[in-house]
């Protein structure tokens, strides 16, 4: 049984923002060599859609991230599958994810990224989620600012469901808590 969303971010709103931060990385990476390494799964949307609005040459990475936590610890460990990244190695990298939460897992890809020898890495997020954040980390590019609600659509899911919808919404029910 799904469960009513409620829209948050339009799909217009959200086709004419993945637009400017096309343009706008467009011109920041203006003959350089571009690499965007989108983490796996729910950017894939907007990775699809933002490509097609930079015409600078670039790359494509995909790079699954997984958070594991130990049964006696808070602790987790962050598992980094490169199956599908080439090489970045001098090359200028963008990282690509579909929210900004809590902070970990960019943080860590940022360190990952530049343990592979690339010569930049910048962060670009299409949701940067207020409240939740628990690593100092600026995004270079954010597409919009949301409450701390649980948010899916545009790439984003719910035990693998909602992903399709062409708009970013809240959803409502019991288990729609804060991720």
């Amino acid at each position: 049984m799904h469960n009513a969303v409620k829209v948050l971010i339009s799909e217009d709103e959200i086709r004419e923002r993945v637009h400017a931060l096309g343009r706008q990385i467009e011109a920041d990476y203006h003959g350089k060599p571009l690499t965007i390494a989108a983490v796996l799964t729910g950017s894939l949307i907007v990775l699809a859609d933002l490509i097609r609005r930079i015409g600078v040459p670039h790359r494509i990475a995909l790079i699954q991230a997984s958070s594991y936590k130990g049964a006696t610890t808070t602790a987790t460990t962050l598992v980094i599958n490169e199956s599908f990244a080439p090489d970045v190695a001098d090359r200028d990298v963008l990282l690509l994810d579909d929210i900004l939460d809590t902070g970990q897992t960019l943080s860590a890809l940022i360190r990952h990224v530049n343990d592979r020898g690339a010569r930049s890495v910048r962060t670009a997020v299409l949701l940067r989620k207020i409240g939740r954040q628990e690593v100092p980390l600026e995004p270079d590019y954010c597409g919009f600012t949301i409450p701390n609600a649980f948010v899916v659509g545009y790439g984003l899911d719910y035990d693998d469901d909602y992903r399709h919808l062409p708009y970013v919404g809240i959803l409502d029910g019991p288990e729609a808590t804060p991720h």
